[in-house]
């Protein structure tokens, strides 16, 4: 069994993004492997109607291997989404994400340059927002995908109050 708690600082208690970003990355994750298999399959198909001598046994290997990626794929989502959590602290933001590969970023306030907000049709749909932290390193920016749009906008005002504290106390 694997434990989060092997990176995760002490004393921390996660926000969660919202449960309605598990349906967002349904939806795209889905529509994203229908485009790919529907790519991949189409030579299959060709070969079964014109004959173009794809051997057996690599197009249903290959296709095989893609269906089953795939079904992994979409059965994560969950686990993915629930994985990602931000926790404030004083001095920085901790953004955590990954259930295998896990990753934990602090992003300190004094380095933030600014703030965004982005929201595409899908993510509106559902009243959902990206926050994305750009800082001086590009090593730094990290992102908090599936916050609701009215916790985005507070963070975006907050972290920026606090970023423009930090870079003034300099």
């Amino acid at each position: 069994m694997l434990h989060s708690e092997a990176i995760d600082p002490t004393g921390v208690e996660w926000t969660r993004v919202d449960d309605k970003y598990i349906t967002v990355r349904y939806i795209s994750t889905i529509t994203s492997w229908l485009i790919t298999i529907a790519i991949v399959a189409a030579p299959v198909v060709a070969d079964a109607m014109l004959g173009w001598g794809i051997p057996d046994w690599l197009k249903w290997p290959v296709l095989a291997v893609l269906l089953v990626w795939a079904v992994i794929d979409i059965v994560l989502v969950p686990r993915r989404v629930r994985a990602i959590g931000y926790f404030e602290r004083a001095d920085d933001l901790l953004i955590r994400r990954g259930i295998l590969f896990q990753r934990v970023v602090a992003v300190p306030y004094g380095r933030l340059q600014y703030v965004d907000i982005e929201a595409g049709p899908l993510m509106r749909k559902f009243g959902l927002c990206t926050v994305q932290l750009k800082t001086a390193s590009a090593a730094t920016d990290a992102t908090i995908p599936g916050a609701v749009r009215s916790e985005g906008a507070r963070l975006r005002d907050e972290l920026s109050v606090r970023g423009q504290a930090r870079l003034a106390g300099l």
